[in-house]
């Protein structure tokens, strides 16, 4: 539920432009506002988790994300939007190595690949349909800019009760405050498995920053719903996949994902050349499928190697990593966007990301292991 809410402004961004009168940078930079948020929280949030434990770190997070809800439901400004997606990074921050441990510590059989599996699947199906349910409330309901943030903070109630069902914890020791600490013979295979994550959640940001103007450009027309969709595929595709994964007993491999995210990339610059709307959500759908595979390789490869005492301090670590993808690359974009076009900024994304995913594929054959 928290990361549905992260994804609500997607398609709104279009009418934000209108509104506040946004430029192609702003609204990058707005997006991009919450990994900046989030990576500095994500860094103290894992060692804090550690010794309190992640139901004290579960509840403030989502009233944080309910705080931002009602900045956008406000929002009389750009002001108010940069500090609505602010918060947001701060909750998702607080939240998300607190709650991947929460899975992982608290599966009945001890089955960290399973648990693995439930998070990245809610991350990145939470994701997916927080802009689907937005662009349809947009177009179809009144007060696009307020209804949705309503229903948000209705969903963000029913997490918190939730939240109130978690065993309470108590953890031994000083409550540490500093940066999340990879031991020394962890740090090459942690590394890898970063890269992997921060190849496939730089093509979200992609995704879910631009594809709602570029199908705007595309189609010549305003369409909220299609936008959300076009944007919301892309992780949708990505947690159907990894629950087909789990289904067929298949392994995730981060070569597949990889390859699979370049084919993705193509198809997306193609589609702005073609105008073909087609082509675009194929580019969803295969990046999508590309994106979750990656996702889930990278995060059931970091719960391997983490030790239970320092899960979330590592947890911490790699999505603190993973978002400077979803952050940095991004704002290029929105600054080619303005000085050149749209599409120009995504065929250079492309021709950047590509050879990049090539390159961790190669690695990923040779320093890829399944067991320690």
């Amino acid at each position: 539920m928290l990361t549905v809410g992260t994804n609500i402004p997607t398609p709104l961004y279009a009418l934000y432009q209108t509104e506040f009168g946004l430029s192609p940078l702003m609204v990058t930079l707005i997006f991009a506002v919450y990994a900046g948020t989030l990576i500095p929280t994500a860094m103290l949030a894992g060692a804090l988790t550690d010794s309190i434990g992640y139901r004290r770190m579960a509840r403030p997070a989502i009233a944080l994300a309910a705080v931002a809800a009602l900045l956008f439901l406000c929002a009389h400004s750009v002001a108010w939007l940069f500090a609505a997606r602010a918060l947001q990074g701060i909750s998702v921050g607080s939240a998300s190595s607190a709650l991947t441990a929460a899975l992982v510590e608290t599966e009945p059989a001890g089955d960290r690949a399973r648990a693995s599996l439930l998070a990245s699947t809610m991350i990145t199906g939470g994701g997916g349909i927080g802009p689907i349910l937005s662009g349809f409330l947009g177009q179809h309901a009144p007060l696009p800019l307020r209804l949705t943030y309503l229903v948000e903070l209705a969903l963000l109630a029913l997490a918190a009760a939730a939240a109130t069902l978690l065993p309470r914890q108590t953890r031994p020791g000083v409550r540490r405050f500093h940066r999340p600490h990879i031991p020394a013979p962890l740090r090459r295979r942690f590394a890898l498995a970063s890269a992997v994550s921060v190849l496939g959640w730089a093509a979200v940001a992609l995704f879910l920053a631009v594809v709602p103007s570029y199908a705007t450009t595309i189609l010549h027309r305003h369409d909220l719903l299609l936008s959300g969709t076009a944007a919301g595929m892309f992780l949708l595709f990505a947690a159907g996949t990894q629950y087909g994964l789990a289904r067929a007993g298949a392994v995730a491999r981060p070569t597949t994902g990889l390859l699979l995210l370049c084919v993705g990339l193509a198809m997306l610059a193609a589609a702005g050349g073609t105008r073909s709307l087609w082509l675009l959500l194929a580019a969803a759908a295969c990046g999508g499928a590309g994106q979750g595979i990656t996702f889930i390789a990278a995060l059931a490869r970091v719960n391997e190697l983490a030790p239970p005492e320092s899960r979330a301090e590592i947890l911490s670590a790699f999505y603190m990593v993973t978002y400077l993808g979803v952050g940095l690359p991004v704002i290029g974009v929105g600054l080619l966007a303005t000085s050149t076009d749209l599409l120009t900024a995504v065929v250079a994304f492309s021709a950047v990301a590509i050879p990049a995913c090539v390159f961790v594929a190669a690695k990923s054959r040779t320093g890829w292991v399944n067991t320690l």
